[in-house]
C-alpha cells in the first residue's frame, strides 16, 4: 500500500463519510468498556476519521482526546464537529508521528487494515502509552464482514484483517493481551502496556 494513495482515498471519501458510516451503539459501548474508556483518562484515537468515537469519549467524561488521522480532510471535518476544549486534532501518520504527550488509552477503531506497516504502528504507539495503559484494536463488524467490505470497496488501501493469534503476537513485545473477541458482531483485542 502506498501512503499517498491512502491519503487521497480518505480525503476523497471524507465529505460523505458520516452519511455512509453505520454505527451500532451496543457494540461501541462494549468496545469502549473493554478499552477502559472511563472518567478522567487521556485517549489517543488513531485513524479517527471524522470523529465517529469522539462523542462517546466525551459522554464518558475523558480528560482529553487526541484525535489523529493521516487524512487532512477527515481532520478538517472532525474539527468542525467537535470544538470541545478536551479534544485536539493532529493530521499525521500514526506509524511514524512523535507525540509530545503520553496517553492512558489508545483506540484504533475500524481502521487497522489500512496501516501498511502494523509492526511499526504498534511499536510507535507503545512509545506514547503509559505503563499499565491500554491499547485497543477493534472493529464493529466481524472479521469476515470487514475483509469482504475492503475487498469490494478499498482493496488498494487495505490488507486482510489479522487473526486474533496474529494480533496477539504483534502486540506481545509491548502489551499483555487481556481481551480477544472475534465473533459475528465484532472483533477486538485489548492489551495492557508492560
Amino acid at each position: 500500500m502506498d501512503k499517498k494513495q491512502i491519503v487521497e482515498f480518505f480525503d476523497r471519501l471524507a465529505p460523505q463519510w458520516d452519511a455512509d458510516t453505520v454505527r451500532n451503539d451496543d457494540i461501541i459501548k462494549t468496545i469502549l468498556d473493554y478499552a477502559g474508556i472511563t472518567d478522567g483518562v487521556s485517549v489517543i484515537d488513531v485513524a479517527c476519521g471524522t470523529g465517529v468515537l469522539i462523542p462517546y469519549y466525551l459522554n464518558r467524561n475523558v480528560a482529553r482526546v487526541t484525535a489523529v488521522d493521516i487524512s487532512e480532510k477527515m481532520i478538517e471535518i472532525a474539527k468542525g464537529k467537535y470544538p470541545d476544549p478536551r479534544v485536539s486534532f493532529v493530521c499525521a501518520d500514526a506509524e511514524t508521528a512523535r507525540f509530545e504527550q503520553s496517553f492512558e488509552r489508545c483506540v484504533i477503531y475500524n481502521a487497522f487494515p489500512h496501516f501498511p506497516d502494523p509492526r511499526s504502528l504498534i511499536r510507535n504507539l507503545a512509545s506514547c502509552i503509559n505503563s499499565g495503559g491500554i491499547l485497543t484494536i477493534a472493529h464493529g463488524h466481524s472479521r469476515e464482514d470487514i475483509d469482504r467490505h475492503h475487498m469490494e470497496h478499498a482493496s488498494s488501501v487495505s490488507v486482510g484483517l489479522m487473526s486474533d493469534d496474529e494480533l496477539t503476537t504483534l502486540l506481545s513485545p509491548y502489551f499483555d493481551v487481556i481481551v480477544s473477541i472475534s465473533d459475528d458482531r465484532m472483533q477486538q483485542i485489548v492489551g495492557v502496556k508492560k
